[in-house]
């Protein structure tokens, strides 16, 4: 196939792009190339991927409306899965433009193309954040989710609605998945695992929010990956029996549904920590600080619908996920 990654210099959409080249498949890479973290980290991923004869990497800007015109018109994609986003529920509060600007703006040129061009699958990257207030555990893609505490997951609440608003429509297969908590080697600067990392290798504290009283649902790039690669092979269809006086969030009778990807287990912030310290051979210093406004105490998600529809669920444990990330961390920093 022919497929198109936007965020290809991203974590996720980096090793989405090797899984479909490993594959034979054509890739299309997109990204902009943001600053927000090191632009050196994302070069380096994708010249990795510029190794194989079968990708073509294109730097450009979602917003630029003319640009993903000429994108998709040269391109004749069967597959669309859009990973890129301003990312970070932190960054959305002093920076909120930057979401409007890729995560609805960008989002909606690139949905728009899926469907002028005849995408046989527009797949989207959501996020385990629409759960805002919700507290009924695991979360489930059939639960309400209209209550966000960001402008961060209001985006990605608002990309749902906008593939469902096509996908009804236009008919437009549309496919979108709410990852929890994505960890693993190429991760995030940004995210925990790598702050903590960083942090304890050179003595220093790290920033301990909520007071070390948070769960999250932690799922390691692999299982990611194979989650987004069965979606991606398997397009959406409508629901049948979807009933509108009782209204599943889930699905629909138009070709669209949501799933949650993610490992369905709460790990305490303090056992990840524990792993983090074990796998570097060293202990951490704490810096308990109270509850970061956007965040939520705890993530678990219900994996049903996948293990139904694709026949997966992921199931790394943390310990490991976390030995193969520090060997990765070593190597590519030399530490």
């Amino acid at each position: 196939m022919n497929i198109l990654v936007t965020g290809a210099a991203g974590f996720i959409g980096f090793h989405l792009c090797r899984r479909f080249l490993s594959l034979g498949h054509t890739v299309t890479g997109l990204d902009v190339m943001s600053p927000y973290y090191s632009v050196a980290l994302k070069q380096d991923r994708i010249d990795i991927l510029a190794k194989e004869t079968n990708f073509r990497f294109v730097k450009a800007d979602m917003a630029d409306r003319p640009a993903m015109d000429q994108l998709f018109a040269a391109g004749r994609f069967h597959r669309v899965v859009n990973l890129a986003a301003q990312a970070g529920v932190r960054h959305s509060l002093t920076h909120p433009e930057d979401y409007v600007n890729s995560n609805l703006v960008g989002y909606f040129n690139i949905l728009q193309n899926c469907r002028l061009h005849e995408v046989e699958h527009f797949v989207f990257a959501s996020s385990s954040s629409v759960y805002g207030l919700n507290t009924a555990m695991p979360f489930s893609v059939h639960d309400n989710v209209d209550h966000p505490i960001s402008l961060y997951a209001a985006s990605k609440k608002s990309n749902e609605l906008m593939a469902h608003s096509y996908s009804h429509l236009f008919k437009l297969p549309c496919t979108g998945l709410r990852f929890f908590t994505v960890y693993g080697p190429w991760g995030r600067p940004d995210m925990a695992l790598f702050l903590f990392t960083k942090a304890i290798l050179a003595g220093e504290p790290i920033k301990v929010f909520n007071y070390g009283n948070m769960e999250r649902d932690f799922t390691y790039i692999e299982d990611i990956i194979e989650g987004v690669y069965r979606v991606t092979m398997q397009p959406a269809q409508p629901n049948p029996n979807w009933d509108p006086a009782q209204p599943d969030p889930g699905t629909s009778p138009a070709p669209y549904r949501i799933y949650n990807i993610g490992n369905n287990s709460c790990v305490s912030l303090t056992r990840y920590i524990e792993a983090i310290e074990k796998a570097l051979g060293k202990k951490a210093i704490k810096e308990l600080l109270p509850m970061q406004p956007g965040d939520v105490p705890a993530t678990r998600a219900n994996v049903d619908d996948l293990i139904a529809d694709v026949g997966f669920a992921p199931a790394t444990p943390i310990e490991t996920g976390i030995e193969r990330f520090i060997a990765w961390y070593r190597e590519y920093y030399r530490v």
